[in-house]
């Protein structure tokens, strides 16, 4: 079997601020459960944590951070890897379910490649969180 060239990265870790930590863990917690990413630590800031932070991962290694700000990047775009479609289909719809708004739903987007399968919703803070699938 050839590797799937989109698939895989690097980026060890990121941080995403959002105006409402609370409020973004009503949608983050169950749509990124589905992916099989959990919060894995919550700083509840404090003389050493300036400000709240929730890390999410799998096992032991948190790698997208919400931090606690006031200051939100309209232009900000995560996308999260899906192993199936259905898995996108399933990020989707608990998104939506938990109060995220709608920006497209799970379709093929040949745009970006022929397999290319990605379901996008926008946060509290409208940041533009997607699942994406790059198999067949």
């Amino acid at each position: 079997m050839t590797p799937n060239l989109y698939q895989g990265s690097t980026i060890d870790h990121l941080n995403v601020t959002v105006t409402d930590v609370d409020r973004s863990l009503e949608i983050y917690v169950p749509a990124l459960g589905v992916l099989g990413i959990e919060k894995l630590l919550d700083f509840t800031g404090g003389p050493d944590d300036y400000v709240r932070m929730v890390g999410f991962g799998s096992g032991r290694k948190p790698f997208f951070w919400l931090v606690q700000g006031t200051t939100v990047d309209p232009e900000l775009h995560v996308a999260f890897s899906a192993p199936t479609r259905d898995t996108v289909r399933e990020f989707h719809a608990s998104a939506l379910a938990a109060g995220a708004r709608d920006k497209l739903s799970p379709r093929v987007c040949p745009e970006y490649h022929e397999n290319y399968f990605g379901g996008f919703v926008y946060d509290p803070d409208g940041l533009n969180l997607e699942a994406v699938c790059h198999l067949e």
